[in-house]
């Protein structure tokens, strides 16, 4: 987290399909989390796509509605691709569904890069069994507060797993 003074910050990567809907939902939660906190210097969060369908473009409206109605602020957010070349500065690699997941473990160029891919719902003990959270794209408004529901509970879990080890690297 630090090499002498600087600042090296734990870093994540949120992936969903196209990195309109579910994705920017998990990077600006987490983003706000780590903000609360007072992690910011130490923590960076993005996001990304696994298709280039959005690159440029702005989140989905209905997913800004949904972030705008809880508080959050999802305007700068513009769609990327992921890019296997990033692993090496990427400490978590975050996918939404299994489908990313096996995408992302399969364009992993390491074993130690595969160990950085987690679904997201697998921070979550409360998710029950619940591995995949749904993409909202084909649905309504009302499905997309419930995914980012599951999104911020989800994230939340992770950064309460994260935070120890993030505080105790910023102490140094």
């Amino acid at each position: 987290m630090s090499r002498g003074s600087e600042v090296v910050p734990f870093s994540i990567c949120f992936v969903c399909a196209g990195n309109i809907c579910r994705s920017p939902m998990a990077e600006i939660v987490f983003q706000t989390r780590v903000a609360q906190a007072g992690l910011s210097p130490w923590v960076t969060a993005t996001s990304a796509g696994i298709g280039d369908w959005h690159v440029g473009e702005r989140a989905d409206q209905r997913t800004l509605d949904a972030l705008s109605a809880r508080g959050y602020d999802g305007a700068r957010h513009r769609a990327k691709q992921f890019d296997s070349a990033w692993f090496p500065n990427l400490d978590l690699v975050v996918a939404l569904d299994r489908s990313h997941l096996r995408a992302l473990t399969h364009s992993a160029p390491t074993a130690s890069d595969r160990d950085k891919v987690a679904l997201l719902m697998s921070f979550d003990d409360a998710a029950e069994g619940i591995w995949e959270v749904p993409d909202p794209y084909y649905s309504d408004a009302e499905t997309f507060d419930q995914v980012l529901g599951m999104i911020e509970r989800a994230s939340l879990a992770l950064f309460r797993q994260l935070e120890p080890a993030i505080r105790q690297g910023a102490l140094r």
